[in-house]
């Protein structure tokens, strides 16, 4: 495993095309070892720390705080810039650009002074990882304890799917206080007994660093609590971003499958024996078979954009229930036809050539198995049935969280 690794961070970006500059020129060289780190497990901390530095985080930071300002349009944009060439890279950064939007839609007392705290961290290079999750149990239930202990707090617990956490300089955690009321908290990463485990062993997205964290009776100042955005039971228009979010990523699986294809046609496919061409790039079923995956890639981005906008619109109503409920319907219609496509296209993808496009070396597999990690997020049926019963009914989506 690589160490964590930090850069020096550039200026902070007067505007969003500055910033895509900035992460459109890491690509290529994020892209080229992407197929080789995720063969042979080397999480990617250089990748991460190069993008924190170079601003990814700030994309929506109010240009009153120093940031560029972005919407949230621009944010999807540049993870589907960022996911076309590493999809685990990409989801890596989600804890960290999710709490922008809860600083954002936080309206408690201390809520500026809190956006004031972050804001200048995120501009410095800062990146937030997650331990939210645990294992067992209820979904959702919460088995980590904060206690009170003089002016401070102790938590013990465990957390799994621990998203960005080896790679981030604070972790997001929630736990139970006394009072069984959820509590929510974020610690340095230094801080004693916070452990963070490499050992995620799932079949895809296996190098987003979402294994184990142990909170080993760590001290928690009063400090450290934060106000929390997402809870079941409240619409929140942070959670139509968090589930946007994972369809970007799968949009982003299938351009970089159209990539492997294209550039496995060019360089390493042979026609097949009784083929009327002589080049695989002359063959019709070979063209065929590409022109879906674009076809796809296409139309999956097209979704994911389009739905981005739906948020932007209810951001712009002043997070009206009407429009936040509205957005929520558009991105669980975008998840679910992203989910396929994505997955069509990674399987598509073996049609362009022979056996040989199963080779370990070329690890064009990771594809697939990414996109059906991410789609196994949230049951796809689940988005359909409540959209239907949304435009049947008038049914409002659940707030679950996973709408």
């Amino acid at each position: 495993m690589t160490t964590f690794q930090r850069f020096t961070p550039q200026p902070p970006a007067a505007s969003v095309s500055e910033l895509q500059a900035r992460i459109t020129a890491l690509l290529p060289a994020i892209g080229a070892g992407a197929a080789q780190r995720e063969r042979e497990r080397q999480l990617p901390f250089k990748a991460i720390a190069q993008l924190a530095a170079a601003g990814v985080y700030t994309v929506r930071i109010p240009k009153s705080h120093g940031g560029p300002g972005g919407s949230v349009r621009d944010v999807i944009e540049l993870l589907l810039r960022i996911a076309s060439v590493d999809s685990n890279v990409a989801q890596a950064l989600r804890p960290g650009l999710a709490f922008v939007e809860g600083l954002l839609v936080s309206t408690t007392e201390d809520a500026e002074a809190e956006r004031q705290r972050w804001f200048a961290r995120y501009l410095e290079g800062a990146v937030i990882g997650n331990a939210g999750w645990e294992l067992g149990g209820a979904n959702g239930a919460i088995a980590a304890r904060l206690v009170r202990e003089g002016d401070h707090y102790r938590v013990n617990g465990s957390k799994f799917y621990s998203t960005g956490a080896l790679f981030a300089d604070w972790v997001s955690a929630v736990a139970l206080d006394e009072d069984e009321q959820p509590v929510s908290f974020i610690l340095p990463r230094d801080r004693e007994g916070l452990v963070l485990l490499d050992d995620f062993d799932a079949m895809g997205q296996r190098l987003t660093a979402s294994g184990t964290t142990h909170l080993q009776n760590v001290r928690v100042e009063a400090s450290d609590i934060r106000t929390r955005t997402v809870e079941e039971g409240k619409r929140t228009i942070v959670t139509p971003f968090l589930q946007l979010f994972l369809g970007t990523v799968q949009a982003g699986i299938a351009r970089n499958a159209l990539d492997d294809a294209i550039r496995f046609a060019r360089e390493h496919a042979r026609p097949i024996k009784h083929s009327s061409a002589s080049r695989s790039v002359d063959d019709p079923y070979v063209e065929l078979a590409v022109g879906d995956i674009s076809a796809r890639a296409y139309a999956a981005e097209a979704l994911v954009l389009k739905a981005a906008e739906a948020i932007d619109r209810a951001w712009a109503a002043q997070r009206a229930h009407a429009d936040v409920e509205q957005a929520a319907v558009e991105v669980a219609q975008a998840q679910y036809l992203v989910a396929e496509l994505a997955l069509k296209a990674a399987e598509t993808l073996f049609d362009v050539g022979g056996a040989s496009t199963t080779g370990r070396s070329h690890n064009l597999d990771r594809h697939w198995r990414n996109a059906r990690t991410v789609a196994n997020h949230n049951p796809r049926h689940w988005k359909a049935a409540v959209v239907g019963a949304w435009q049947l009914k008038g049914t409002e989506p659940p707030t679950s969280g996973l709408f």
